[in-house]
């Protein structure tokens, strides 16, 4: 789930040739003799040790950011925290597996990975699913644009025509005018100093939410008095931070969290760029830049949850808005935001595309037509989920349900199975076996999230913090 979630695709051009060459490379020698080590050092890599811990940070920060005080609401302190530990852990290990998959065949591609466990219909699974990922990815971000432009518009302007704040209109503008020229460049390169812009912006947004909270705390208490700060505080006694708690909501606690740690694509073609690689040093890169975005997401979680309490919606930002429509630091939070994540979506279209064209389009040379008609049909199939999705809730939940366990727990874990050879690693050892069950921990978690998120939908309860 980060705001660059397919940085690969624009940064790392060279990855295709690698792929191309994986293609035709031996997977497992017949003779130990003849054995043929690739490594990844086998093209030396220019991007330093902090520039790829900055890469990766970039790739696992994103839009779920803005959901995860609402997820914490719905769990209490103590629960969001251990929970978060959890995925951060797993999110490191399953890199790990990733790691070694790669290192034994020389591996640069998520998909490739796939080709060499399964064949062709591993490599299109495995691109199924990051377009699906990437798809929630562009839906989360017009779903952003969709609730906060109208309040950037509303605020700078007195005198509105009705439909200038209807956000369903709005994005299909801003796709129109904007994201779709973008998208249709060849080449989206420059977007993608977006990256660090981006990932800015959600330091920004950490900083603010932590002022509001330590400077509010009068100002909270008073319009409290004055029954205008969220009434419903004391009605319904949502003003108390709670350490644990269980509610109909929870179930969408560990799909968010998933979606918010997915870097998974990017792994691999940060790997080949490292400079001095090996998989202890790119571990190490996976390490520091989780420990990073963990201390980002709790901090951002926490102090989001203690400034609204049980009151907070899906989009943390959103719910500002109640208080003060006005406020000049939300609203310079908003307009960065904004800016970030509509200069994004066309980053994130580019490898959907690309996948798209390798799987239906391989053997044809590059045509306008195809080329143009995919961006409109992307465009246009994300600008309907966001029309038609209440909550941005519900698109972290469902994306973080399917795709997310899929990327972190499932596909490193049968990889890994499949792809290390049983002369280093019987089936029956203890790491292959640790795999097995780290794969059915993502099915249980995928089952167990679908489950109780669709059981949600078809009661057809009051979603607390939907909001929109």
């Amino acid at each position: 789930n980060a705001l660059n979630v397919s940085i690969k695709t624009t940064f790392f051009s060279p990855i295709v040739s690698f792929d191309e060459l994986a293609e035709h490379e031996e997977f497992l020698p017949h003779k130990a003799g003849a054995k043929k080590e690739t490594h990844f050092t086998d093209f030396e890599g220019k991007t330093s040790f902090g520039m790829s811990i900055f890469n990766l940070s970039n790739a696992i920060m994103g839009s779920g950011i803005l959901g995860l005080a609402y997820a914490m609401s719905n769990t209490g302190i103590i629960l969001f925290i251990l929970l978060l530990i959890c995925i951060a852990i797993l999110s490191a290990y399953s890199i790990h597996l990733l790691l070694k998959s790669a290192g034994v065949v020389g591996i640069r591609a998520y998909e490739q990975l796939g080709n060499r466990a399964f064949g062709p219909p591993g490599k299109v699974l495995a691109a199924v699913i990051i377009t699906i990922h990437n798809i929630g990815a562009m839906s989360s971000y017009l779903f952003i644009v969709k609730s906060e432009l109208p309040l950037v518009i509303q605020a700078f302007l007195i005198f509105l025509l009705e439909w200038y704040l209807n956000g369903n209109y709005l994005i299909i503008i801003v796709s129109a005018l904007i994201i779709l020229p973008l998208a249709l460049m060849r080449q989206l390169g420059y977007l993608g100093y977006t990256s660090g812009f981006s990932l800015s912006c959600m330091v920004f947004f950490l900083i603010s939410v932590i002022w509001k909270m330590l400077s509010h705390r009068d100002f909270k208490r008073r319009d409290m008095l004055e029954f205008k700060y969220t009434p419903r505080c004391w009605i319904f006694n949502l003003c108390e931070a709670k350490m644990f708690t269980v509610n109909s909501q929870t179930a969408y606690t560990i799909p968010i969290l998933a979606f918010a740690f997915v870097c998974h694509p990017e792994v691999l073609p940060i790997y080949t760029e490292l400079r001095d690689a090996t998989k202890k040093r790119m571990q190490g890169v996976a390490n520091i830049s989780i420990m990073a975005m963990f201390v980002m997401y709790l901090l951002t979680a926490l102090f989001g949850y203690l400034t609204f309490y049980g009151n907070v919606e899906s989009e943390l930002l959103h719910t500002y808005s109640r208080v003060d429509p006005l406020d000049v630091l939300v609203l310079c939070v908003r307009l960065a935001v904004l800016v970030a994540v509509t200069l994004t979506v066309p980053v994130v279209l580019f490898p959907i595309r690309r996948a798209l064209l390798q799987i239906l389009f391989a053997d044809k040379p590059f045509s306008w037509a195809i080329h143009i008609g995919i961006a409109f049909c992307l465009l246009f199939l994300v600008n309907l989920l966001v029309i038609l999705v209440p909550s941005i809730r519900d698109i972290f939940g469902l994306i973080g349900a399917t795709s997310a366990p899929s990327l972190i727990f499932i596909l490193p874990g049968i990889f890994y199975i499949r792809i290390v050879p049983e002369e280093q690693e019987p089936l029956l050892s203890r790491t292959k076996i640790t795999a097995a069950c780290f794969a059915a921990l993502g099915f249980v978690f995928m089952v167990m999230s679908l489950s109780f998120i669709i059981i949600d939908w078809s009661t057809g309860e009051s979603r607390s913090g939907g909001g929109h």
